[in-house]
């Protein structure tokens, strides 16, 4: 049933969308069209399909780690607008002396600024026994208001005709295409990467077994000598490394600069994505499409019958809905009792 669980999910989500559909008075199977099928009708459509995947599976593999040891990291959204920073500043200052090493040294940058920013929940929790889940939520405006006062003053383009925006990133700082047509780029490789990484930390070192019995039992954890601290140390330090490194990737392939806004709410989404993927890589990997999937088809909806923007986040709160119902089903059954 845990295998099952995200699939009934997705079929009931589709199920609901289409009688929420048909109340809104659309025709329903030629709505789902434009939503599940005319997007992925091109070369570019699937392109944009991996676009949007990457950032969503990085975040959702960082944060899944940490979630199997309880380690609640909340504030991926915050952590990749940290990272896009961080690598920015790279590209932006240094792209020229670094050459070739442009790229990778922004990777970097980007990774290190998700860590430090997501380094703040955890040595509050450590330290004081502060909620990471508050901490890190509230950590995602700081980050976003930085970002604005950056766009709007020091770092804005000068010949940008006052626009919130940086310069243009170099040639040598942009990701290079992964096929002609379409604006998918390596970062997606670089995606599938991260999961078989992860799936290798996870399940073949000691650190990895370490986080997993932290978090299926956490009484057993301390009485083999496992540190609580470490735990939380790691599990934030690689979700926000992971959340840094996706937003440095979006930098740097689809929007090319530092603007007031660098995610659609991909950190946020991406707890939604580890969780239907069933905190598993393989799983996430496969969930982050469908989740692409569904931002596609919510702009393909807004061109098309004029729908509005939330259309998608109703598809993706819909499918939390069922997943989490299918989770309590999985272990509590309804018994009628007697008064």
């Amino acid at each position: 049933m845990r295998l099952a669980a995200s699939p009934l999910a997705t079929a009931l989500m589709l199920a609901t969308g289409f009688c929420v559909l048909s109340l809104l008075g659309k025709d329903s199977w030629a709505a789902f069209t434009v939503f599940f099928v005319e997007p992925f009708g091109s070369r570019y459509g699937v392109g944009e399909l991996l676009l949007k995947a990457t950032p969503l599976t990085i975040c959702a593999v960082g944060l899944a780690l940490g979630y199997r040891a309880n380690v609640w990291n909340i504030g991926a959204e915050g952590q990749l607008t940290v990272g896009a920073i961080a690598g920015s500043g790279v590209a932006l200052f240094h792209a020229a002396a670094l050459g070739a090493w442009a790229l990778p040294l922004m990777l970097l940058a980007g990774i290190a600024g998700g860590m430090l920013w997501a380094a703040i929940p955890a040595l509050l929790r450590t330290r004081f026994n502060t909620s990471e889940i508050f901490v890190s939520l509230m950590l995602v405006y700081i980050a976003q208001l930085f970002l604005s006062y950056l766009v709007h003053g020091p770092w804005r383009d000068p010949a940008g005709r006052n626009f919130p925006q940086s310069q243009a990133l170099a040639d040598n700082a942009m990701l290079p295409m992964l096929v002609d047509g379409a604006r998918a780029n390596w970062g997606f490789a670089l995606a599938l990467s991260v999961a078989l990484l992860a799936w290798w930390f996870g399940a073949r070192t000691a650190a990895g077994f370490r986080m997993r019995v932290s978090g299926l039992a956490p009484a057993a954890a301390r009485y083999a000598g496992f540190s609580t601290e470490a735990t939380i140390w790691l599990g934030m330090l690689i979700g926000g490394g992971a959340a840094g490194l996706a937003g440095i990737l979006e930098v740097a392939g689809p929007i090319g600069m530092l603007q007031p806004v660098i995610s659609p709410g991909y950190g946020f989404t991406a707890i939604i994505v580890a969780f239907v993927g069933r905190l598993h890589p393989i799983g996430i990997v496969f969930a982050a499409l469908l989740m692409a999937a569904l931002y596609l088809g919510g702009e393909s909806a807004q061109i098309e019958l004029q729908l509005p923007a939330s259309v998608s986040g109703v598809f993706q709160a819909v499918l939390l809905f069922f997943l989490l119902a299918a989770e309590l089903f999985i272990h509590f059954r309804l018994r009628r009792v007697r008064s």
